[in-house]
């Protein structure tokens, strides 16, 4: 695979002119950098923990599938993380500024997936049906991602007066949790995380659907921490 060569100053400015939500830019960007520097530590595992948290399926989000292929490819040296992750950002952003390269990866990534589920051998014509249905399914996995559909936004009040229960964003897939204990707000979980309990929005905003409720936590409840 080759190296990344776009720089990181260049993928900031290319996606501060996509978004629509400046909180939200601002926190995934936030999240981007705190990924940069835990690679940069070659603490691969909290880099792509953090990355994966970052992913909700849509465009904005997509230049995190694009990190993490490379970050499969180059680090890893995972061709299957590698392709899924430039096929994931080719599905959530076919118009995108990097979508060109990943489609490059995309054939690359298929031709060292095949040399090394071969092991440089020849492959037979049973293992070559094999990973033709591998294959077949993974493309099938990807569509069923791609038809998943957002619940739209509601209100989140339901007793008059009062703030009731807020539909829940679901969380990304490997995102920070946390589990609610008794006598948990959001400002007493804001400062456990980021020392700030000022911070209680963000949690809120990432996790529920209305910003303008308060969110009425519940015990064990797991919430996504951005």
């Amino acid at each position: 695979m080759r190296i990344l060569r776009v720089s990181l100053i260049s993928i900031s400015l290319l996606f501060s002119f996509t978004g629509c939500d400046p909180k939200g830019d601002a926190r995934f960007h936030r999240g981007l950098t705190e990924a940069d520097k835990r690679l940069s530590a070659e603490d691969l595992e909290g880099s792509v923990r953090v990355y994966e948290s970052l992913l909700d399926g849509t465009p904005r989000t997509a230049e995190a599938h694009y990190r993490l292929g490379h970050v499969y490819a180059d680090k890893l040296k995972d061709p299957l993380g590698a392709l899924y992750h430039f096929t994931r950002y080719v599905a959530v952003s076919p118009d995108g500024p990097f979508a060109k390269e990943a489609k490059s990866f995309q054939k690359e990534g298929e031709l060292l997936l095949l040399a090394y589920l071969g092991k440089g051998a020849p492959l037979t014509q049973e293992e070559a049906a094999r990973l033709k249905n591998e294959n077949l399914k993974l493309r099938k996995t990807l569509e069923e991602l791609r038809a998943i559909k957002t619940p739209p936004p509601t209100t989140g009040v339901t007793v008059a007066g009062k703030a009731g229960d807020v539909p829940q964003r679901p969380i990304p897939p490997g995102g920070r949790t946390h589990k609610v204990q008794a006598g948990e707000t959001l400002g007493v979980i804001a400062q456990k995380y980021y020392k700030n309990k000022n911070r209680w929005k963000e949690i809120q905003e990432a996790n529920f659907y209305s910003s303008d409720a308060a969110a009425k936590l519940k015990l064990g409840q797991d919430l996504y921490i951005p």
